[in-house]
């Protein structure tokens, strides 16, 4: 009891105290989760620390990429002292360059394992979850709707069902994932079958959701965010999470990840807003955003819009091995689908 009294006086000083900004009272955050859900909650920090945060974030569709790259060119002179992506695999890359430092953060405690790195360089939080969307108007029954990855190979959803081509973003993830759960062969075989049953194939996630709310597709992969936007603008689609049976391969969560920056010039800050951004506060506050995030701590209240982990079956892996599995097959996976055979 004594433990967790101190614990929480100590995180209360870390979240609480405040002082006037200066320029040793400043962070520098590389940012890729979307400028209106994040700068209100760095905004929170500097209200609650006093300390100023310089926030980079970048405006392309590729933008966790871009922010890894400014990171890999910066390495023998880091300007940055936190990077928040909302993609794991590129933080996972910075990780294994040697471009990440350790931490162990106090707010980590509760946190799932999955989604904490067992070396302190990187901590998952709020995620996204892969979902189908489901055109309500085409398929009104429940009974219909589908419940599968596999879905997409069923010959009676030929040309009905879309998915955001896997050469970028958390469709990569996925198809990453794929390849440590089902093996080399499973996954291309699964991958030729997409080809086969006429799979609608998109530029990305919101693509996808789109063509599945406008009618064109009856279902679709894509992620809680991209649905929600969807459902807030009152069109009929509803969302499954797959493969939750006994023998389902589970849904898979994608996290934001959060990290201290190997040589980070302002040490001390970015220990501080590490630990902010794993409080309750921060993950209480993306899920009751638009973007729907899912909370990854047990006990967060969370709105009924947004499923949390205990109501599904989470898909089990190693985001080391998912890591591995993204390098061997980025290249081949862009030549197939960029060429389409």
């Amino acid at each position: 009891m004594r433990f967790q009294w101190v614990l929480r006086a100590s995180l209360m000083f870390l979240l609480g105290a405040s002082g006037a900004c200066s320029d040793s009272q400043e962070v520098v955050v590389y940012c890729a989760l979307d400028r209106n859900y994040s700068e209100p909650i760095l905004k929170e920090f500097e209200k609650r620390t006093g300390i100023r945060v310089r926030a980079q974030y970048d405006a392309e569709a590729t933008k966790s990429i871009g922010l890894r790259r400014a990171l890999e060119e910066e390495a023998s002179r880091p300007r940055c002292d936190v990077f928040w992506n909302n993609e794991i695999l590129n933080t996972i890359a910075l990780k294994q360059q040697g471009l990440l430092d350790t931490f162990r953060p106090m707010a980590a405690e509760g946190m799932p394992a999955t989604f904490v790195d067992e070396d302190g360089q990187w901590f998952g939080f709020a995620a996204r979850a892969r979902v189908l969307i489901v055109n309500t108007q085409l398929l009104p029954d429940p009974k219909d709707w589908p419940t599968s990855y596999r879905d997409l190979l069923d010959p009676k959803w030929k040309g009905k069902a879309a998915l955001a081509k896997p050469v970028a973003g958390t469709t990569l993830t996925h198809a990453a994932a794929w390849f440590t759960r089902l093996g080399e062969e499973g996954t291309w075989n699964y991958i030729d079958g997409l080809f086969a049953n006429e799979v609608i194939f998109t530029a990305g996630n919101a693509a996808s959701m789109r063509v599945v709310r406008e009618g064109k597709a009856a279902f679709g992969f894509t992620d809680t965010d991209d649905f929600n936007e969807a459902k807030l603008g009152s069109y009929p689609v509803a969302a499954v999470y797959p493969d939750n049976g006994p023998a389902g391969l589970g849904t898979l969560l994608i996290p934001n990840t959060v990290s201290i920056v190997k040589g980070a010039p302002h040490r001390a800050q970015a220990e501080r807003l590490m630990e902010f951004l794993l409080s309750e506060w921060v993950e209480t506050t993306l899920a009751r955003s638009s973007s729907v995030q899912i909370p990854l701590r047990p006990g967060i209240e969370a709105p009924s819009s947004v499923k949390m982990p205990s109501e599904f079956k989470v898909m089990d892996v190693d985001w080391e091995h998912v890591a591995d599995a993204f390098k061997a097959h980025e290249a081949a996976l862009a030549k197939r689908f960029v060429a389409g055979s």
